[in-house]
């Protein structure tokens, strides 16, 4: 995946802008970033003294569950009103409201056409959910300093070094179900050395603090281990992840004390009601609780605690970038000025 920009592969340090969207890069080599480790997906519950796995969270479900509904909702209520008037026009020529409405609201040809986009819905969520289980996790063995990851269901795992992984933050604006909002995501680059493609792991997040501390949980996890990861927190912080009904309660909180009651009702409360309120949230959950494909058999092996001389040890290379990283950091530079780069958006200040 050469870039056009640096005429290689990203490095830590490099700065993309392409299409409103802008991405910052923490590795190859992945080196401290210069922030305290926290992981909003609680990483802790699924990792061991041997490996870690990483799931994808519910967030771009959620929204495009919603965008299904949202839409058969919309021209069933389209065709709806038009039926009214066209009760109230019969009515107006002697004829009776409901014989005029329902003549028309019975109409088998235009209901066909919602159908047809209500099944197309329920088609693409289902593929989704069978997309999404015949997957397993990326899994991160620290004690082989490898990254595990499956691209189809039957095919051969392959297997990243860990200083080779491609980890960046994402950075961009776009209209959702909420409106338009920031969209911060945790983007992690597998590449195969044999064919050159990279598989890439998308994890969106509510904030670009929350995208860096994330990534620097699994830098932490994999150069320390568990000691390094944050202790659990009392508060389920995963809950007011985008997607989950819980996030959906404060977002709706949020907007109720930062607008007018009518712009509340107009702007949240009308646009969710015809969206599926909270239906979109428990099916997102219910897609990403399914249990996941197992891990070959190759990946099990691989996933055996080694002996403590058998270990992989950091490369020099990586020692040094992150000596020098620290150091900046203690002179009160940030992740960014130890790369000399201090003109970025305003995403990244």
């Amino acid at each position: 995946m050469a870039d056009s920009k640096y005429d290689r592969l990203p490095q830590a340090g490099d700065i993309e802008k392409n299409n409103g969207v802008e991405v910052v890069y923490f590795s190859p080599k992945p080196i401290p970033v210069g922030v305290q480790a926290f992981s909003a997906r609680q990483l802790q519950r699924d990792a061991n003294d041997t490996y870690m796995d990483f799931m994808v969270s519910q967030g771009s479900l959620e929204f495009a569950v919603r965008g299904y509904i949202g839409s058969v909702v919309c021209i069933s209520s389209v065709f709806t009103l038009i039926f009214i008037f066209m009760g109230f026009a019969g009515y107006s020529l002697g004829r009776p409201f409901w014989s005029s409405f329902l003549q028309h609201f019975l109409n088998p040809y235009l209901w066909g056409i919602v159908g047809v986009l209500a099944a197309l819905g329920t088609y693409f969520m289902c593929k989704a959910a069978r997309s999404i289980a015949a997957y397993p996790p990326t899994r991160f063995n620290r004690q082989r300093r490898e990254v595990a990851f499956v691209l189809k269901k039957g095919e051969a795992p392959r297997f990243v070094p860990w200083e080779d992984v491609i980890g960046c933050a994402s950075a961009s604006q776009s209209i959702t179900q909420y409106g338009v909002t920031n969209n911060f995501a945790l983007m992690l680059g597998l590449r195969d050395a044999d064919s050159g493609d990279v598989l890439w792991v998308t994890a969106p997040y509510a904030s670009l603090s929350l995208v860096v501390s994330e990534w620097e949980a699994i830098r932490v996890y994999m150069e320390e281990g568990l000691s390094g990861l944050p202790a659990p927190t009392i508060l389920d912080e995963d809950r007011f992840q985008e997607g989950t009904v819980e996030h959906f309660y404060m977002c709706r909180k949020t907007y109720r004390e930062d607008h007018s009651w009518l712009g509340y009702f107009f702007g949240f409360v009308l646009l969710q009601f015809f969206t599926g309120w909270t239906i979109p949230c428990r099916i997102s959950i219910w897609i990403n609780n399914r249990p996941k494909a197992a891990y070959p058999k190759s990946v099990i092996e691989w996933s055996k605690p080694l002996s403590p001389e058998q270990h992989a040890k950091p490369s020099a290379e990586l020692l040094e970038q992150s000596a020098q990283a620290r150091k900046a950091y203690a002179e009160g530079k940030t992740f960014l000025q130890h790369f000399g780069i201090d003109e970025v958006d305003e995403y990244f200040v």
